[in-house]
């Protein structure tokens, strides 16, 4: 016992009680000693907390935190939850799991991808008004040839699945069969003409789309144009062998789909395969210090890695003010042009994972309604949750819905 009193001492007392978001591997040696002391402690809590900045100093109410963290584990099983205010940790939290687990994100990974094809888009590489058969003609049969590449970032491409959905899933761990599928499909709506949100076929025609023109695969593209600089060592497209370890699996509730999607994504060839639409692993910290550099116009500590029109072209609102009815998933979305929009005002009736209390200028995207990260510029504020626990979709979004407004509603 004395010792863990003097364990805790030390944490108190080593270490400044602020940090902003740098890296944590670049802590000072004594920052890195409390994190170490700290994962151990974990081992015995079964709740891990980041080094955070005082809550006076970033407008934060400590209560409106508070509620956000309990709801984030009211559900048991494992998650993270982090929170930036004006560039500083305010709330980051692991529970069920250690720090460093890598939670499958689903479609809230969906944005990495489409932030390549901006980062080519400003190099000059492409450009978003040419037709996507331009650099990758087999893409162009059955009717596809007129699709650009802008259609496919607002999921206006006419084509949110290739064959089936339950198809689309079977084949994603084979890349290349994806991809034939791709382009042997039929748009089920004119190019451009309504939003239906491409669920899988989204990362593979995007995907596929960078590899045409830039020659390397897009889980390399990804590192060395985004991770890499900004060091962010715990994003990954598709776990390798060693990275599996810390992998979080998924649990559900004994709902049959829910055990379903439990059993397929649980699977070691799912985990380990390159899977643009819904494949990223991550922990919530990486994941909301990318976000943190979307705020920043493109840059983080010093590295820039996007230009600010460019963060600003995929911010923007490709539907109407209020949004588009999206003939995939029977909801209004206000998509931009890589990202799901904060609505336009609140709704009871629906589960609005970034809150009915949200700003129409967040901008993030939502993975399975377990999974969430977004941006707000009008608060400079950043959300990533995670967690594991598949359940029915309505139920999950509301549950994100009511995350997103603690932390809301905790800025005053």
């Amino acid at each position: 016992m004395p010792v863990i009193f003097f364990l805790f001492f030390l944490i108190g007392a080593v270490v400044p009680s602020s940090v902003n978001i740098a890296n944590p591997r670049t802590l000072p040696p004594r920052a890195r000693m409390k994190q170490a002391i700290r994962a151990l402690l974990w081992r015995g809590t079964g709740v891990f907390v980041w080094e955070e900045s005082g809550r006076a100093d970033t407008g934060m109410d400590p209560a409106g935190l508070a509620r956000a963290w309990e709801l984030a584990r009211a559900r048991g099983t494992a998650g993270q939850l982090c929170v930036l205010r004006h560039g500083r940790v305010v709330l980051d939290r692991s529970f069920g799991r250690g720090p460093d687990a890598l939670f499958l994100t689903f479609s809230a990974g969906k944005p990495l991808t489409a932030l390549l094809v901006h980062k080519l888009a400003e190099r000059g590489a492409l450009s978003l008004d040419e037709r996507v058969a331009a650099y990758w003609p087999e893409f162009g049969r059955n009717g596809k040839e007129a699709v650009t590449v802008r259609q496919v970032l607002q999921h206006r491409a006419g084509v949110p699945v290739a064959r089936s959905l339950l198809r689309d899933a079977w084949a994603m761990t084979d890349w290349d069969r994806s991809v034939r599928a791709v382009e042997r499909a039929r748009p089920v709506h004119p190019p451009g003409e309504v939003a239906a949100y491409h669920i899988i076929s989204y990362g593979y025609i995007l995907g596929e789309l960078l590899h045409r023109v830039s020659g390397t695969p897009v889980r390399e593209l990804l590192r060395t144009e985004f991770l890499d600089p900004l060091s962010l060592r715990d994003i990954h497209l598709g776990l390798t062998a060693e990275l599996r370890p810390r992998a979080v699996p998924l649990v559900s509730t004994s709902r049959r789909a829910d055990r379903a999607r439990r059993v397929f994504f649980n699977r070691r060839a799912v985990r380990r395969a390159v899977v643009p639409a819904a494949g990223v692993s991550s922990t919530a910290r990486d994941l909301a210090r990318f976000y943190q550099m979307l705020l920043r116009g493109g840059e983080l500590d010093g590295v820039r890695v996007l230009r600010p029109d460019s963060v600003a072209e995929a911010r923007r609102l490709s539907t109407a003010a209020e949004g588009d009815l999206d003939h995939f998933l029977r909801m209004r979305i206000r998509w931009s042009h890589g990202f799901q929009l904060g609505a336009a005002g609140p709704d009871p009736r629906a589960g609005r994972p970034m809150g009915q209390l949200g700003s129409p200028q967040a901008f993030g995207h939502n993975g399975s309604s377990i999974c969430l990260a977004w941006a707000d510029p009008t608060r400079d504020l950043v959300l990533v949750h995670f967690g594991n626990l598949l359940a029915p979709p309505g139920e999950s979004a509301r549950h994100e819905s009511a995350i997103s407004d603690a932390v809301i509603a905790a800025c005053g």
